[in-house]
């Protein structure tokens, strides 16, 4: 039933005005390429899931030096993954008993 009830909450998060910032003057706008510029999220400008390592859920890749390349991750930058952000956040916190 928790899950249920956070799963609709996470829904409902989706198409409220605080999911979705565009900042299309920004001098390094679009940062990433293949997301539609009306459709480009900057909420997360630096990825909140970038300490999730291999349990992140976007695409990244790792250096020669073992550090997390994410410069061809549109995850966070797509508006339709706010909610999914947000609960996996919610996730690591809790796993991690950080509050």
């Amino acid at each position: 039933m928790e899950r249920s009830r956070n799963r609709t909450e996470n829904e409902s998060r989706r198409d409220k005005n605080y999911s979705f910032i565009n900042h299309a003057k920004c001098e390094a706008f679009p940062c990433h390429g293949s997301v539609g510029e009306a459709e480009f999220n900057c909420l997360f400008c630096y990825c909140p899931l970038y300490f999730l390592d291999e349990n992140c859920v976007g695409s990244f890749t790792y250096t020669d030096k073992g550090v997390k390349d994410c410069s061809n991750c549109i995850y966070p930058h797509k508006k339709e993954n706010y909610s999914r952000v947000v609960e996996k956040l919610t996730e690591a916190i809790q796993d991690r008993r950080i509050i």
